[in-house]
C-alpha cells in the first residue's frame, strides 16, 4: 500500500494528536482509543471522583474507572485483612498473580500439587507451604477465591470446591463462561457470597508485561451476586490490583458472549481465515511466497494495524494513497455484506451455548492435548507461516 506524501501524513497525525490533546481533563492523560470526548464536569466533581470519568463513546455515555482511583496505598489498606487465593496458574493466573504480589497484597496460589502449574509457580518464586498450596487448601485459606482455572477445569473441580466457599468469602472469575452456562458446566455459584468478575482484554502475558511497563491493560468488570453491598467496590479494587489501567462495566452474560464471539471472529478465527484466503489466491495466481506473505500479513501487522490501533481507521483512509483509498472504499461494503451473515451465525452459536458445549466436550477429553497438538501442527506446517518465519528474520530489528 502506498501512503500519501510524508508531509501530508505528518499533518494528519498532527491533527489526530491535537484532537487527543483536547480530551485531556485536569492533566489526566487522554486515551484516544477509548474516548471521543469527555463530558464536562466541574472541578470539584472531578476532584471528588479522581480518575472516574463519564465518557461519550459514539453517542453512548459510559462510566470509566481508572487506575488513579485505586493507588497502591489504597489497595494495601483495602485488602490488609484479606488473603487472595488465586486458583489456577495458567496465562491469567500467572499475570494476575504476579501483579498482585508486586502490589504488595497477600496472594496465595492453588494448583494441583507437583503438576506442571505447580512447577511453573515455583519457578516464579511461589513457595510451597507459604504461598503455594493445593487447590482445596488454598480455597479454604482465602477470603477471596479467584477461580482462574480453565473453563473445562472449573467444571470438573466445582463439586469439590463449592462446599469450601463459605459465606464470608468472595468468589471471583475472569470469564463469565462457567456461571452463565451453568446448565452445561454445572457451576452453580452460592447465593450467600459476593460473585464478581474482572476480565482483562488480553492474555495474561500482556496483563503482566503492561503492568511491568507501568501501564495497564483495559478490563471489564461485572457483579453477578451482591450480598454485602460492596461487590462492585471489590471488583473495581481487584481490577486495579491485577493490573488494569482502566475499567468499564458489563455483565457476566455480555462478557462471555462478546469474548467467545470476538475470539472466533476478528481476533483470531476470522482474521486467520482471511489471511489464508488472500494468501492462497495470490499463490494460485503465480505470486511468490514472500510477496504473498508481505502483501497479506507483514504489511498488515507491521505497518497498517499498529496505525489503526493508535489512530483509527479514519486516519488510515486519510494517510494512504488515493488509489488505495478508492479500492478500500469500494470493497469494504462488499466484505461487510458477505461476512455479516457469518458473524450473525457465529453470535447465535455463542449465545445459544453451542460453542460452550463444543469447548467442554473437546477440552474434557483425556486425550484433548494430543488432539489439540495435531490441529496446531497443521497450522504450524502451513506454507504461509513457514514463510512468515523467514520474513520476520528480515525485519530491521533482527539484523
Amino acid at each position: 500500500m502506498m501512503f500519501r506524501n510524508t508531509t501530508a501524513a505528518r499533518r494528519s497525525a498532527s491533527a489526530v494528536a491535537k484532537r487527543a490533546l483536547s480530551t485531556k481533563v485536569l492533566g489526566a492523560a487522554a486515551r484516544p482509543t477509548i474516548a471521543s470526548r469527555v463530558v464536562t464536569k466541574t472541578t470539584a466533581q472531578i476532584a471528588a471522583t479522581r480518575g472516574i470519568k463519564n465518557i461519550n463513546f459514539g453517542g453512548v455515555e459510559e462510566v470509566v474507572h481508572e487506575r488513579s482511583d485505586w493507588p497502591r496505598e489504597k489497595l494495601l489498606e483495602y485488602f490488609k485483612n484479606d488473603t487472595l487465593a488465586l486458583i489456577g496458574y495458567g496465562s491469567q493466573g500467572y499475570g494476575q498473580g504476579l501483579n498482585m504480589r508486586d502490589n504488595g497484597l497477600n496472594v496465595i496460589i492453588g494448583v494441583r500439587k507437583n503438576g506442571a502449574s505447580w512447577k511453573a509457580a515455583i519457578e516464579d518464586g511461589w513457595v510451597p507451604g507459604e504461598n503455594l498450596f493445593d487447590v482445596n487448601e488454598a480455597v479454604t485459606r482465602g477470603t477471596y477465591v479467584m477461580n482462574l482455572l480453565s473453563d473445562a477445569a472449573q467444571s470438573e473441580t466445582w463439586e469439590s470446591i463449592k462446599p469450601l466457599i463459605t459465606p464470608e468469602k468472595t468468589l471471583y472469575f475472569s470469564h463469565g463462561f462457567s456461571v452463565i452456562f451453568k446448565d452445561l458446566t454445572k457451576v452453580e455459584t452460592p447465593k450467600d457470597v459476593d460473585v464478581i468478575l474482572v476480565a482483562p482484554k488480553g492474555s495474561g502475558r500482556t496483563v503482566r508485561s503492561l503492568f511491568k511497563e507501568g501501564r495497564g491493560i483495559n478490563s471489564s468488570f461485572a457483579v453477578f451476586n451482591d450480598v454485602t453491598g460492596k461487590a462492585q467496590e471489590k471488583a473495581l479494587a481487584l481490577a486495579i490490583a491485577v493490573g488494569s489501567g482502566y475499567v468499564y462495566e458489563t455483565t457476566f452474560e455480555k462478557e462471555v458472549v462478546s469474548d467467545l464471539y470476538g475470539e472466533r471472529g476478528c481476533l483470531m478465527g476470522g482474521i486467520h481465515g482471511m489471511f489464508l484466503a488472500q494468501y492462497e489466491v495470490l499463490r494460485e495466481n503465480g505470486h511468490s511466497p514472500s510477496e504473498a506473505f508481505n502483501e497479506t500479513v507483514e504489511e498488515a501487522t507491521q505497518s497498517l494495524y499498529p496505525l489503526i490501533g493508535k489512530y483509527g481507521m479514519d486516519y488510515m483512509y486519510d494517510a494512504c494513497s488515493t488509489t488505495a483509498r478508492r479500492g478500500a472504499l469500494d470493497w469494504y461494503p462488499i466484505f461487510k455484506d458477505a461476512l455479516k451473515p457469518v458473524f450473525q451465525d457465529l453470535y447465535e452459536s455463542v449465545r445459544n451455548g453451542s460453542e460452550t458445549q463444543r469447548s467442554l466436550d473437546f477440552n474434557s477429553q483425556p486425550d484433548y492435548r494430543s488432539k489439540l497438538a495435531e490441529e496446531l501442527d497443521i497450522i504450524h506446517d502451513m506454507e504461509i507461516w513457514k514463510v512468515g518465519k523467514e520474513v520476520r528474520k528480515l525485519r530491521p530489528e533482527n539484523n
